[in-house]
């Protein structure tokens, strides 16, 4: 098939590479020429492991192509996508402006039936907006879907080409089917594509998104309770994942969660609510609760340190995106976190494996950058773990305690053992845990 990608961001991409793959046909467009020629050079704008492969290769074989306009790619497409940022706006709401703006465009080149898919995350009744956006501006027949993403940054690969599930919400029985012969080859293990209505296909994106949410600020909260009870929330943990009505994932304790989902969709699905006078308070309060984990360790610092005595004090630190196989600093727990010890008069240095460009923006000259984790220790009063990287997983304790001048760890991850830390001779403090 010949599929337009609008939008050459982490999602956008990651589908035309995909699409590609299959031995579509796929032109992948962005209003940034700066990217796009750097596409065609090979320089990939996003870190996904898997993905720069994927995108050479499929360049070189000429079946992914890459351009600024999207006249070209709507005039030479049956199926266009449509895969631009939805950021939250001061409301809460998504900002929709890019997705209304491409529509528009959309409108304007099309030369016969077209389907036009919403791949970006938008809320209910985005469908119908787009519809009418491109109605005012084409006399041509087409149809609009809803696709939603269900990508894991880190896997999207994976998670694209073996889709546990794909959602198509469609009005017509015509586009429905059109974008379920070109999801078919994704699906040959067996898994379902789930045909519903746009409406119900753009509130399941949400829903999915917002119920994670839950089972980890749910995590968190049980998490917390358990340092006040004396409890070991990995137990806890063990006990409640064991029961097949709740399931292991999503209920490992932390310093909250970020990224470029969760937080977006639970404040667009909160002010969705809003909108259609529907209250929706357990999710409120998930955000609350996450917000209130991001400085959680702040808390134990302060307590192990002292009230005003953080200043002075120099932090190490391993991890600063917001999981562990992305660059991807958006939301990240580092921020809010550093942040404060920054105010407090901390001197920060800290190692990411991937992260430190994109984190930049958000420090700018607030902490140091290290060349690697343990260059990060020297003369460390504290070692802050805020990022599971595997390369963190096992260290080597003796030569960290070396370079550290205090031996005291703080682990938002719950990655090491306390009695393997009290062995170590660290004092050590974890999320959900008895402090050593």
């Amino acid at each position: 098939m010949k599929v337009c990608v609008i939008g050459s961001g982490y999602v956008g991409l990651v589908a035309g590479a995909c699409f590609a793959e299959y031995g579509n046909h796929v032109i992948c467009v962005d209003k940034d020429s700066k990217k796009i020629e750097d596409l065609k050079k090979g320089i990939i704008p996003i870190y996904e492991p898997g993905l720069s492969e994927l995108v050479l290769n499929n360049h070189k074989e000429n079946r992914l192509g890459f351009s600024t306009s999207i006249q070209e790619g709507v005039e030479g497409s049956e199926i266009i996508f449509i895969a631009v940022g939805t950021p939250t706006s001061e409301d809460g709401s998504a900002d929709l402006s890019a997705v209304f703006a491409v529509a528009e465009q959309i409108g304007k080149s099309i030369n016969g039936y077209k389907v036009i898919v919403d791949k970006s995350t938008v809320p209910v009744g985005t469908a119908a907006k787009v519809r009418e956006i491109i109605s005012k501006n084409t006399k041509h027949e087409f149809d609009v879907v809803s696709n939603p993403e269900f990508l894991k940054e880190g896997a999207a690969i994976d998670d694209f080409m073996r889709p546990e599930r794909v959602v198509i919400g469609a009005d017509s029985e015509r586009a429905g089917e059109l974008v379920a012969q070109l999801y078919a080859p994704f699906v040959l293990n067996g898994n379902p594509i789930i045909k519903m209505g746009t409406v119900s296909a753009e509130l399941t994106k949400y829903a999915c998104n917002a119920f994670l949410a839950t089972k980890i600020s749910f995590a968190n909260e049980i998490a917390n309770l358990c340092e006040t009870v004396g409890a070991d929330y990995e137990d806890v943990r063990k006990g409640m994942g064991t029961d097949s009505r709740i399931g292991r994932q999503f209920l490992y304790a932390g310093i909250g969660y970020g990224g470029s989902c969760f937080p977006k969709d639970v404040r667009a699905l909160i002010r969705t609510s809003e909108n259609f006078s529907s209250s929706l308070r357990i999710i409120r309060e998930v955000e609350r609760v996450n917000e209130d984990q991001k400085v959680r360790l702040f808390t134990k610092i302060e307590d192990f340190f002292g009230k005003g005595q953080i200043k002075g004090k120099t932090f190490a630190v391993w991890g600063l995106a917001f999981k562990p196989g992305t660059d991807d600093m958006r939301e990240a727990p580092s921020i809010p976190l550093l942040l404060k010890l920054h105010e407090e008069g901390a001197k920060i240095k800290a190692f990411d494996p991937v992260a430190k460009e994109t984190s930049e923006y958000y420090f700018k000259d607030k902490i140091d950058y290290a060349k690697d984790a343990y260059d990060a220790l020297e003369g460390a009063d504290a070692l802050l773990l805020l990022t599971e990287w595997r390369e963190f997983r096992e260290p080597d304790f003796s030569r960290i305690k070396k370079l550290m001048k205090g031996h005291v760890i703080f682990d938002g991850r719950n990655q090491y053992r306390p009695d393997h830390m009290k062995k170590e001779g660290f004092k050590y403090f974890s999320i959900g845990k008895k402090a050593v």
